[in-house]
This record gives C-alpha cells, sequence and structure tokens, in this order.
C-alpha cells in the first residue's frame, strides 16, 4: 500500500522533531551537545565528496592577505557571471574593483578543476571588552572543492591567486615617480625616495620614432615582462639595461614614460649627485621595489665616470704628518664628500647588490655615448643601446598625426599634397632637426589649415637645411667642438646653485645668442 504524505503529516513530524530537539537541549548538557555535534559532523565529511577552506578577513589580530587577494581575482569574474555585485575603487586607484556580495557564491575553473567560492558575511557577536576595534560584520570566503581534486590544485591555485591579485594591483594603482632624497635624508618611516603621482601621457603610439625600430623595443620589453621561467633556468637576474643616447631633444625621456606606461612600472629618478657613497647607492637600490625603472639620466655628467678611479700619484700628493693635515688636505677632502666611483656604479647595475628584487630595468640616458667607461656599455650593465637620432620622415607622420590630426591615409592618398609631401621628406632629412623643435613649430601652426600648417613646417625645414649647408661644419650647430664644450659648460653651471656659477651660465647664453644672431645674419646675406 502506497503511504501518501499530507501536509498535516509533515507538520506532524517536524512538530515531533522540535520537541524532541528541546528536550535534548534541557536534558543533555552544552558540553555533551557539542561533542555529539563534532561526532555527526565527522561523520558527514567522511561521506561527502568536498572539502571545504575558509579564509577569514581577519586572522586573530591582524588582516589576512588571502583575502584581499581573492576578492581582486574573483572581481574579473565576477563583472561578468554574478548577478548581484558591491562595488568599490580603493586609494591611489584608477580602476574600480567589483566583489561579491553577501552570501553569494560564483563558480572558478583551474587547471580544468572546478572550485566553487561563496562570500560568506554573518553578524559579529560583540565582546563585552576589546583592546581593538573590530568590524560589525564578519567576512570570509569559502572554498569548495572535490577531495580528489585538494592534491592536484593546492596549493599551486592559491599561488595562482596571488599573482594574478598582484597583477590587478598593480594595474588599477596610478603610476609614482619617485626621485632620493636630497643627502640621503630619510623620511619618518626611514624611507629615502619621495613619490608624486606619475601623470606622462606618453606612449609608444605617440612617441616620434621610426615605426619598426618601435616594434623592436616593444618586442623586447613583452619578452623580458613575460620571461620569469627564462632567466630562473638560465640563472641570470631579472633585470635588463637600456642606453638611450643621442642629442637634446630627441626623446629619451618621451622614450622612457612611454616604456613606463607601456609595462605599468613606477619610475625611481636616481639623482647621483645627491648621493655620498657606495653604501647610500646600494641603500637606495634596496629600498627600490619590483616591476619597476631605475633611471639615470646623463650619466655622462652626473659623475667622473670615465675612469676606474685611478689611484692617487704618492709624488703629487705627500702623506700627512699629521692628524690637521689629513682633514685640511685636498685629497681627504675630495673623497670626504665624494666618493661614489665607478665601480660601485658597476655593482649597482650589475653586481650582487642589482639581484635585490626582481623585474626591473635600469635606464641610462647620455648626449655622447664616446664619453662613456666601456666598463659601463658591455651587455648585462646595458643590454640594448637605443639611439635617439633626429626626427626623419616616419617620425615626422607621427608628430603631424599628433598635433595636427593628419593620418597617414590622408599623406598617402592625397594627390594634391604629393608635391608639399616629397619636399618634407627631403627637407627633414637634410635639416636635421630633432623632433622637439618640430613639435613646437607645429604646436603654434596649430591655428592654421592643414596644409598651411604643413606649408609653415616646410618652410622651417628649409630655413634650418639652408643655415646647415651655408654654416658648414662651424655654423648652425656653433660647430661640434666649440658647440659640446659649451654645453658641458651649461649643465655645469645648472647643477650648481651658486651665484658666481650662475653668472658663468648668464654669460654663456650671451655668447650662445650672439653667435646665433651673427649666424642667421650671416645666411640671409648669402640667401639675397
Amino acid at each position: 500500500m502506497k503511504e501518501v504524505w499530507t501536509f498535516g503529516s509533515v507538520a506532524s513530524l517536524l512538530g515531533a522533531l522540535a520537541f524532541f530537539q528541546s528536550v535534548l537541549h534541557s536534558v543533555l548538557p552544552h558540553e555533551l551537545r557539542h561533542v555529539v555535534a563534532k561526532f555527526f559532523q565527522r561523520i558527514f565529511n567522511n561521506f561527502s565528496a568536498y572539502c571545504y577552506f575558509d579564509i577569514t578577513e581577519i586572522d586573530g589580530v591582524s588582516t589576512n592577505e588571502l583575502y584581499g587577494a581573492v576578492q581582486l581575482y574573483l572581481s574579473s569574474s565576477a563583472s561578468v557571471s554574478a548577478s548581484r555585485l558591491s562595488l568599490s575603487r580603493p586609494v591611489n586607484s584608477s580602476n574600480f574593483t567589483f566583489g561579491l556580495s553577501n552570501n553569494d557564491r560564483l563558480v572558478d575553473s583551474y587547471a580544468g578543476i572546478t572550485a566553487i567560492w561563496e562570500h560568506v558575511v554573518t553578524q559579529r557577536s560583540s565582546p563585552s571588552f576589546s583592546w581593538r576595534s573590530l568590524p560589525d560584520e564578519k567576512r570570509s570566503f569559502t572554498l569548495r572543492i572535490r577531495k580528489k581534486d585538494k592534491p592536484l590544485i593546492l596549493p599551486r591555485y592559491l599561488d595562482h591567486i596571488m599573482e594574478v591579485a598582484a597583477d590587478i594591483r598593480r594595474r588599477n594603482q596610478d603610476r609614482l615617480l619617485y626621485t632620493n632624497s636630497r643627502c640621503g635624508s630619510m623620511d619618518a618611516r626611514g624611507y629615502p625616495w619621495e613619490s608624486v603621482p606619475f601623470k606622462h601621457p606618453s606612449t609608444f603610439d605617440t612617441l616620434a620614432m621610426d615605426p619598426i625600430r618601435k616594434k623592436d623595443i616593444i618586442a623586447d620589453l613583452r619578452k623580458f615582462a613575460a620571461g620569469k621561467s627564462f632567466y630562473q633556468k638560465t640563472g641570470r637576474a631579472w633585470k635588463r639595461g637600456y642606453l638611450l643616447y643621442g642629442p637634446p631633444g630627441t626623446g629619451k625621456s618621451s622614450m622612457i614614460a612611454a616604456m613606463a606606461n607601456f609595462l605599468g612600472y613606477d619610475i625611481y629618478d636616481l639623482e647621483l649627485t645627491e648621493v655620498q657613497t657606495n653604501s647610500e647607492l646600494r641603500k637606495l637600490l634596496m629600498k627600490t621595489t619590483s616591476k619597476s625603472i631605475i633611471v639615470i639620466e646623463d650619466i655622462d655628467c652626473s659623475v667622473s665616470l670615465t675612469t676606474r678611479g685611478s689611484l692617487p700619484n704618492p709624488a703629487a700628493n705627500p702623506p700627512p704628518h699629521s692628524m690637521d693635515d689629513i682633514f685640511t688636505s685636498p685629497a681627504s677632502a675630495a673623497v670626504s664628500t665624494k666618493s661614489v666611483t665607478l665601480s660601485g656604479l658597476l655593482n649597482f647595475t650589475d653586481g650582487l647588490w642589482s639581484c635585490c628584487g626582481s623585474e626591473k630595468i635600469f635606464v641610462f640616458t647620455t648626449n655622447h655615448v664616446e664619453k662613456l667607461d666601456p666598463a659601463l656599455l658591455r651587455s648585462g650593465r646595458m643590454d640594448m643601446h637605443i639611439h635617439m637620432s633626429y626626427c626623419s620622415f616616419p617620425a615626422l607622420k607621427i608628430l603631424m598625426w599628433n598635433y595636427l590630426g593628419i593620418s597617414e591615409d590622408e599623406l598617402e592618398n592625397g594627390k594634391e599634397n604629393d608635391i608639399l609631401i616629397r619636399e618634407l621628406e627631403a627637407a627633414v632629412e637634410a635639416a636635421e632637426i630633432t623632433p622637439a623643435d618640430v613639435s613646437e613649430v607645429l604646436i603654434k601652426s596649430r591655428r592654421f589649415e592643414k596644409r598651411k600648417a604643413m606649408e609653415e613646417l616646410l618652410n622651417v625645414l628649409k630655413g634650418k637645411a639652408a643655415g646647415r649647408r651655408c654654416g658648414g661644419a662651424a655654423g648652425a650647430s656653433l660647430g661640434s667642438k666649440e658647440a659640446e664644450e659649451e654645453e658641458e659648460q651649461e649643465k655645469r653651471a645648472l647643477d650648481s646653485p651658486k651665484e658666481e656659477n650662475s653668472e658663468d651660465f648668464a654669460q654663456i647664453c650671451d655668447k650662445k645668442q650672439g653667435k646665433k644672431t651673427e649666424l642667421e645674419g650671416q645666411t640671409l646675406e648669402k640667401e639675397e
């Protein structure tokens, strides 16, 4: 005979169970009930095919780092599959973060294995006394996987979550530009770097450089960023060095900004003139983070690095006869004021101390590569040498698109501009003009119609080319040798804030302006 369960019979059964439970609570003590509950829970776990892992927001008295990593890791999947989301925007972050709402769940997959995440939020019972204020809600993530899959994905799955979360956190945060504090002073946290948000808009799309060379640089950067296993397998430190050399105004700083924006790295602008000793240089390196670009600009002018630090001549510097002579001698004064050596810089870039952290890029810039010591130029210290040359026609097309909105299709398909384009291509090669100078001309020409702006640019390029032809080797650029000497004097005057050096700098500017005016007058006379 088939039994039929009616609503009344079900209600009677539930009532009987409730009555039985109340009798147990009144008869059995709390400790015995706890033992019975643990016993039945153990039986349930033995017959269950799943295992559970709880990841709480607060672990004892400290914040659980894994909880925040799981929250970030699930944010990308939650934004697609979850029906109810919580939104947040952390401090110094440029993007919103999606999260699971209270008691919501999400299915994830790793290595072909299914993992179920549930966000559990319960009210916290307030204690009578607590030395630390705790949130009203107790939050945690519960991970459920099959028991047979546990040895297959743990702990690799958790390591994967930490890596993905770190990458998301880095991409969401604003880039920072660091500089070393004056004379190695520390802040309140004992940190020798000062930072500001890095907002430079330069990218490889806007960088005025030959597209083929840009593709090579981008490919090299991608291989470096994805080369963790390669560097570990070969036993090399995960770092790379780049040397940017060329005349001033050719885009070396823009290249560094484009590299940082492409990789999402922070920039550490190291001012060597503020570093007193080699040990201070090592401390600065130890305080840099991974996924960063360490920049030393104008390496040939920062400190004297043209030799390996030759030993002093005993005849020229006789030994002191007293302690007063030691502290007053010029040699000891020079050593005490500046003792950063080429050896210290080499250890900074390629020695044992360069392995502090990982995924770091060293970038050196110089206007005169021939002045650098060969030890600085070898592979392992400066792996890739990038010549930032004068503006070429492919770079000119990029600048015209940036400032005038003239696309490459307009230049190639506009038949009315054929002659003008050919003249621009010939003039820019003959003018030897920097991208910075071209940019200045295009900024002034933005008020004109596109063709008129191109004609203005052509006139400037022709004038530059004519000045080079008329001036010859000692013409428009003030002569290569004389120009280099004046440039070095100008840099030394800018580096030193003393009054006498400021007067020298003014004399240099007046001298340069006078020669430039004289050259322009000679050019006009020859053209007439």
